[in-house]
């Protein structure tokens, strides 16, 4: 019973069934996009030397737009495509509604998809018809046979019905069935497969021309970055403040009372040992105070970067809970931001396998050439690390990408786990 239902789940499956949903319904959708778009664009265009032909056209525009969204839509439920929302302009007022439509970079792109979606549309309709119309009639072609029949005329003027042939070969008795039954069941076991392949253009097609251009991720990304940007700032700076004012001056301030009390206590003859006590309290206090300004130093810039990244580097692994091998070949020198960002995603990483993955030993090796800086960390533990999954490695890739970087994490169950930052140097 598992292994029929294993069968059956191949052409018959949720996603197989909603991918011949979408492969029914884009083809005439597409079709009527394509006459109601060419239509408006050509009686736009002759009646473009008056104020309505303009009216017309960006109407067409905003029908593609609409168009589009539905195309999304259904690419998203049917197809789990997801097409982001490409960015449009807007006007105030209904003559700057007009103007936004016909200046509309990306309206424009959804009337050439509206006009191109036929032809790659039609691959996923004949695909749907040899796959599962043919493979469905052949297959069941022993108990519609008699409705396979066809009538000729014989030379002497007798008539005769004839079945099913392929290849010359009347298919009109039990063995010859097994011809068309196995062909029906061959094709519907690889309807899904050939379906989905029919449908790649398609898919190209409407992220191509649906979502968003590379100028307007470039501008999406730059936005999203400079935000984070500054909310990192002002993260640090609040926990820089927060900081000082709990630890360093809290020492400080304890200090200053503390050489206070030995002043008084010398101006009313204390004995030394109890001015001894005092001021190896303030000394404490004060050597606790200059630790605490060089950690708090050290997040912000570890002054042993200026040595260098693979001094720091090898610095870092010697402080690390696990042994740790660095391997540096560092023909070009990052710029200082750089050379910050890799450090602290160095750092935050041996710190999360130390800390998570109860890994034995890491691994770090960085390069740098060619105008690129690759950051490789590598641990023996666990794994099951996911971006996203509250593990740090969402702020270290929103780090990466303030300076066009990117990170990746391999790190499938049971180890070992290699996250890799790339930077531009």
């Amino acid at each position: 019973m598992k292994q029929l239902r294993a069968v059956l789940a191949l052409p018959f499956g949720r996603r197989a069934l909603a991918a011949l949903l979408y492969g029914l319904i884009a083809f005439p959708l597409a079709l009527v996009g394509f006459v109601l778009t060419l239509v408006g664009l050509l009686v736009g265009g002759v009646l473009s030397i008056t104020t309505l032909g303009l009216w017309l056209i960006a109407v067409t525009v905003r029908g593609a737009l609409a168009l589009g969204r539905l195309q999304r839509a259904l690419a998203r439920r049917l197809l789990g495509l997801e097409i982001e929302d490409a960015q449009r302009r807007t006007g105030s007022g209904i003559l700057g509604w007009r103007r936004a439509l016909l200046a509309d970079r990306g309206g424009w792109r959804a009337v050439a998809c509206a006009l191109a979606t036929p032809f790659t549309a039609v691959f996923g309709l004949v695909t749907v018809v040899i796959g599962y119309v043919y493979g469905v009639l052949l297959t069941l072609h022993p108990l519609l046979r008699n409705w396979n029949y066809d009538t000729r005329r014989a030379p002497d003027g007798t008539e005769h019905r004839v079945s099913l042939e392929f290849f010359g070969f009347q298919v009109d008795s039990w063995p010859r069935w097994l011809i068309p039954v196995t062909l029906g069941l061959l094709l519907l076991a690889t309807a899904s497969w050939l379906l989905r392949h029919a449908l790649a253009p398609h898919r190209a097609l409407l992220t191509a021309l649906l979502g968003p251009d590379a100028a307007d991720r470039r501008i999406r990304t730059l936005e999203e970055t400079r935000a984070q940007a500054v909310e990192d700032a002002a993260a640090t700076l609040r926990r820089i403040e927060r900081d000082l004012h709990d630890g360093t001056q809290a020492r400080l301030v304890g200090l200053a009372m503390h050489l206070t009390m030995i002043k008084e206590l010398i101006g009313t003859g204390a004995t030394p040992q109890h001015i001894l006590t005092v001021v190896d309290t303030a000394q404490g206090n004060a050597t606790q105070a200059i630790a605490d300004l060089r950690h708090l130093v050290k997040g912000i810039h570890p002054p042993v970067l200026d040595q260098g990244l693979d001094t720091a580097l090898a610095t870092l692994a010697a402080d690390s809970a696990l042994p740790v091998e660095v391997r540096a070949d560092i023909a070009d020198r990052p710029s200082p931001a750089v050379e910050s960002i890799a450090y602290f995603c160095a750092a935050e990483l041996l710190a999360n396998a130390a800390k998570h993955s109860a890994a034995s030993a890491a691994a770090v090796t960085v390069t740098a050439r060619d105008g690129l800086l690759r950051l490789t960390v590598r641990d023996d533990g666990r794994g099951g690390a996911v971006i996203g999954a509250g593990s740090g490695l969402t702020g270290l890739r929103t780090r990466a990408r303030t300076v066009d970087g990117t990170l990746t994490c391999d790190s499938p169950p049971g180890g070992p786990t290699v996250v890799t930052v790339e930077l531009p140097c």
